[in-house]
């Protein structure tokens, strides 16, 4: 069954079950069963949507150990779009070496779904965001989410030189790096002196090749991301609570539109999540 993130309403609970009741708004954690603490192979091996049915679907039955409540001020179409992309973006900038903090500069590189979460996220937790992305309509967009700066990539192919002059040559502290291959040598150009990059982007085969000599006279993080704990899905829900953010929606097609959300997604490039609802 596809789809790894859902939202909805818990209509039935096993004998013992003591994290849900009937009635309950949750959300469903992307992995099954990774709490806390680091992540290892059993624990990302439970994915919903891949090993695991996903949220296609009238009813499933989860493990009470995989939902979250709902805020209270989000939509379930809201809350559908968190569990992935959103947990994504608030791990990326919240754990490692060097996570973020209020007055930072953190650099988003794309304008895809965890992108724009995490332009949200650090301009809500004090950053000032600078973003990477193309065209001045999306630009426009994305100032309205938080972000200070916007460097157009098809105007400004060199653009870690701009993050450079808008940082006073330092470089930012923290990159959420949501593109992959073709830009991380950019990224690594654009971080400060012992700042972190958070890799959430997909590398394909066939990605572009790093010159080595972009880490000469570098010193920096480097983690790449699987999503996150449930204990991040927890926090970041706090985080939305307090700063009443909405996530970003494209576009809600009914359940039996499935087929026409799926070409929306391929054929076109949507701002924000492509939602189905039962509703």
């Amino acid at each position: 069954m596809p789809l790894s993130d859902g939202a909805g309403e818990v209509v039935a609970v096993g004998e013992g079950v003591r994290r849900a009741q009937v009635g309950d708004r949750v959300a469903v954690t992307y992995f099954r069963r990774w709490i806390d603490g680091p992540m290892t192979l059993p624990l990302v091996g439970e994915q919903h949507g891949a090993s695991l049915g996903g949220m296609l679907t009238d009813y499933q039955v989860v493990d009470e150990e995989s939902v979250v409540p709902i805020p209270a001020h989000l939509s379930f179409e809201e809350a559908a779009t968190l569990p992935c992309a959103a947990v994504l973006a608030w791990s990326a900038l919240t754990t490692g070496p060097r996570p973020m903090a209020a007055g930072d500069d953190v650099l988003v590189v794309g304008a895809g779904a965890v992108a724009l979460f995490g332009v949200q996220f650090a301009a809500a937790l004090g950053g000032r965001v600078i973003v990477v992305a193309s065209g001045e309509e999306k630009a426009e967009r994305l100032r309205e989410l938080g972000a200070a700066h916007v460097i157009d990539r098809q105007l400004t192919p060199e653009w870690h030189g701009t993050v450079g002059r808008l940082t006073g040559g330092h470089g930012v502290a923290l990159v959420l790096e949501a593109v992959g291959a073709p830009s991380i040598a950019k990224s690594i150009q654009s971080v400060g002196f012992n700042g972190q990059i958070s890799v959430t982007g997909a590398f394909p085969s066939g990605g572009a090749l790093i010159d080595p000599d972009v880490f000469n006279g570098r010193f920096f993080s480097l983690q790449r991301l699987a999503v996150g704990t449930r204990t991040a899905f927890e926090q970041l829900n706090a985080a939305l609570t307090e700063h009443t953010l909405h996530p970003v929606i494209d576009k809600v097609f009914a359940f039996d539109q499935a087929p026409s959300a799926y070409r929306h997604l391929r054929d076109n490039r949507p701002f924000g999540k492509v939602v189905l609802t039962l509703a």
